[in-house]
């Protein structure tokens, strides 16, 4: 079996015709472009869009007595506060006590992790090199940009991609710390430990991720001149939606290829939960950090970040004013400081809380403590929003009534941070009626019907979800229409983009709740594969060095129902993320939209069902989000039959306490193959595609946008939603029920894992893919503009090309994924790993 992906023949062979052929293509179009500006630069031709974006003097207006820079300078001081705040938690998590089984897991686990993610690591650089070759051919040779602002624009986007790959890193290295912590401490046989320490190793990421993403974008808005600071947020934007679409994206394929082939075993063999003799085990576990920890904290970063550059994108392009342009990004940063400091005071008191409530108590409910922490965050950034913006912006272009109403806008988004979780829970708790109504349909029908079932509880979930979206972005319209509009163009989109700012005005701790399910999930597999129940005199060493009076059975008990927990909070955070992603995605489109319409002048008739492209453009972007969850669940099920073809063939029930480290290895390496193999075909069908149907014409490509968004936002929630049903049904069989091993439990394991590739990877995907396509267009968009006004012709014909190129990998992304079958004996092949 190959080492890594990067060593494959496949990868070889098929980069070199990529790379050669891609890059003369583009090379081909942008050489053509560059040539025709040059015939027109005597005539003035301007340049729109992002290359255009100037930042206004921020030290120009005053705020509480100094100018928005030094205001904004101390804003850094909030930021490394934020770090040393997520440092001291992670340190703290590091020196728990732990058993020395329970740790030597969980440094395999981490092991196997730094593999993964050091192998990921150089694949992103592949996929990097292909948009550098965008921008330095876009801003060096199309808009003849000075070489060290092309190179500051690419520094940037290198920082965006290190900003995702990075807070990724320090998410599994917490949370490898904290699985054994918790695993450990779920031997005192008391709940509270075990629920406290893997909320503050959530919490530990969501504040190193955020005050790593807000420093950065400071560093930009503060030191990077005002005439190059446009370019570089774009390219910084852009390179943390590629490092967290990439990371997203294979890590969601990782862990449901591992996920599947560990849990199949449960029925194959009849044997427990995270078996130790398992060689599919360890993989799960470095599965449940890829794709569970890795992703969503890339995920998370960039999703701060690029909802961050659309607003900033939005007031320079449709802001008049150059003064209330500057009270605006002023107050936008100073709001997101403040949300730094209302996460960590809201941890502290619901800490404290919830300490009083269940520090000493034999039973607790998991969710109750998650729950009001989310309600707590969103009332006090709610009280800080509204306070803030009435000492900052009591004058906003002469009416003095608009910073309650902006107020207003922002916490609507801020309430959909906590209202959207309520009833994600509605829908995924394992106190739900419709996943009751799963074990219910199981029970009688078997798996058929529990998927059914399942079905039904996601579909349902998007109505609610999206009216209450609706309802939320309606208020922001409504006080948007009170006076914004004499300050900007079109403010309702401005609205819209501060309701998804106040989605994230929870930050922190919304991917605090994320992260919790992750180690929870490891927490148990980590107990198992310990075998410590196993080791000579547990009892009495328990005892003599740690004061524990072990009860194994309740530690299992304890930490299977935390993991209930963990699998609803992991789910309520993802409509919230990819709710973002489209409602972000609505401002970043209308940047477009002011470049194609010079300021909303001309054009505008073609943004409607009159103009056929436009309308042909949203019937494309559904195909899009259709094949792309068929192209990442395929990427899983192909790995997952590989998966379980290596475990069926190598397993030993007699004779070992576990399975050995080379085979669990292997499973590792077939999840990391096909992630990998996975993410290639996507990543190229999305990258071609998004260049053809820019070339196709502007105005089809806008409404593609507009359909990837909103057929993404209900695809994802139906995914992430009917998926978490599945799961915490299975969850409901197992710790309530009692009936491991029935065939109640078989069928909840197969709707189990149907749902791991909808809620895992296809679902929590779109989010990243949404804005890289957004975030790329702005340039694909403006070349396009610019090679169709002098050779409209080579236009078509590359939009053409650019299309087959992309038809390409989506055809191999089934065609050359699919499981092999021996034609001559008409039974699927029986290798290890399959050559493609």
């Amino acid at each position: 079996m190959q080492e890594s992906f990067a060593g494959n023949g496949w990868l070889r062979c098929r980069l070199s015709r990529i790379c050669t052929a891609g890059t003369a293509l583009l090379l081909t179009a942008l050489l053509g472009a560059a040539a025709a500006r040059a015939q027109d630069n005597s005539a003035g031709s301007s340049v729109g869009g992002e290359a255009n974006l100037k930042l206004p003097d921020l030290s120009s207006v005053p705020f509480f007595g100094i100018d928005g820079h030094k205001l904004l300078t101390f804003g850094l001081v909030f930021c490394v506060f934020g770090l040393i705040f997520g440092m001291s938690i992670y340190v703290g998590l590091k020196n728990l006590p732990v058993h020395r089984t329970m740790r030597e897991v969980s440094e395999l686990i981490y092991e196997t992790c730094k593999t993964y993610l050091i192998t990921q690591g150089k694949f992103l650089m592949l996929l990097w090199s292909f948009i550098a070759a965008i921008i330095v051919l876009y801003f060096g040779v199309l808009l003849k940009y000075e070489a060290s602002r092309v190179i500051m624009i690419l520094a940037f986007s290198v920082l965006g991609i290190a900003g995702s790959y990075g807070v990724a890193w320090f998410g599994i290295r917490v949370n490898t710390f904290a699985n054994s912590r918790t695993a450990f401490a779920g031997l005192r046989g008391k709940p509270y430990p075990i629920y406290q320490i893997p909320l503050s190793a959530g919490m530990s990421i969501g504040m190193m991720l955020i005050s790593v993403e807000l420093l950065m974008m400071l560093v930009i808005l503060l030191f990077v001149p005002g005439d190059y600071a446009g370019p570089c947020f774009i390219g910084f934007a852009i390179g943390e939606s590629l490092g967290a679409a990439a990371l997203r994206i294979a890590g969601g394929i990782f862990t449901k290829i591992a996920d599947i082939g560990s849990d199949l075993m449960k029925i194959v063999f009849k044997i427990k939960e995270d078996d130790a003799r398992n060689p599919g085990v360890i993989a799960d576990c470095t599965g449940d950090n890829a794709g569970d920890s890795v992703g969503p904290s890339a995920d998370g970063f960039e999703t701060y970040g690029v909802t961050g550059v659309a607003l900033i994108t939005f007031i320079l392009l449709g802001v008049k004013s150059p003064t209330v342009q500057v009270q605006l990004l002023v107050w936008i940063f100073v709001m997101r400081i403040a949300m730094l400091v209302s996460a960590a005071g809201a941890y502290f008191l619901n800490g404290a809380i919830a300490k009083a409530r269940y520090g000493n108590v034999d039973e607790m409910n998991f969710e109750s403590p998650l729950t009001s922490l989310v309600w707590i965050t969103s009332i006090v950034s709610i009280a800080m929003t509204y306070v803030i913006s009435y000492y900052m912006i009591p004058d906003l272009g002469g009416d003095s009534t608009q910073w309650w109403k902006l107020s207003t806008i922002i916490s609507c988004g801020t309430l959909a941070g906590a209202v959207i979780p309520e009833l994600v829970k509605v829908f995924t708790s394992v106190d739900s009626r419709h996943v009751r109504e799963v074990v219910s349909s199981a029970r009688e029908g078997g798996a058929s019907l529990g998927i059914l079932s399942g079905f039904v509880a996601g579909n349902f979930s998007c109505y609610y979800l999206g009216l209450t979206m609706v309802g939320l972005m309606s208020v922001g319209y409504i006080f948007s229409s009170m006076g914004l509009g004499a300050m900007m163009i079109a403010a309702p989109v401005f609205a819209f983009g501060l309701v998804a700012f106040g989605f994230l005005g929870m930050g922190p701790v919304t991917i605090a709740v994320d992260s919790y399910g992750p180690v929870t999930d490891n927490a148990q597999s980590v107990y198992e594969l310990s075998l410590i129940e196993q080791v000579p005199n547990i009892e009495q060493e328990l005892k003599k060095d740690y004061g524990i009076d072990v009860n194994f059975h309740r530690a299992k008990d304890l930490l299977e129902a935390n993991d209930g927990a963990g699998n609803t909070f992991k789910a309520t955070a993802k409509p919230v993320l990819i709710g973002t992603a489209v409602v972000g995605a609505t401002t970043m489109i209308f940047s477009i939209i002011m470049a194609l319409t010079n300021g909303i002048t001309t054009n505008v008739d073609k943004l409607s069902l009159l103009h056929a492209p436009f309308v042909l453009g949203l019937i494309t972007g559904g195909a899009m989000i259709y094949w792309f969850t068929g192209a990442s669940t395929q990427a899983v099920t192909t790995g997952a039959y590989r998966a379980v073809e290596f475990i069926k063939a190598n397993i030993k029930l007699e004779g070992i306490d576990k399975a050995s480290i080379t085979d669990s290895k292997k499973v590792v390496e077939i999840c990391t193959l096909y992630a990998q193999k996975g993410m290639w075909n996507i990543f190229f069908a999305v990258f071609f595609a998004t260049l053809s149907f820019a070339f196709v014409e502007p105005f089809f490509f806008i409404g593609y946008l507009i359909s990837i968004a909103i057929s993404g936002l209900y695809q994802a929630i139906f995914m992430a939603n009917a998926g978490g049903a599945w799961d915490n049904a299975k969850k409901i069989v197992e710790v309530e029920l009692k009936q491991k091993g029935t065939p109640l439990h078989d069928a909840t394991v197969v709707g189990d894992t149907v749902g791991d590739p909808f809620k895992d990877t296809s679902s929590v995907a779109l989010n990243p893919i949404i804005k890289f396509t957004t975030l790329f267009g702005l340039l694909a968009v403006e070349l396009a503009v610019e090679l169709t006004s002098k050779n409209p012709q080579l236009t078509h014909v590359l939009a053409a090309v650019f299309f087959l190129v992309s038809f390409l990998f989506v055809y191999r992304s089934f065609f050359g994924m699919r499981i092999k079958v021996d034609e001559a004996h008409h039974a699927p092949r029986r290798e290890g790993v399959e050559s493609v």
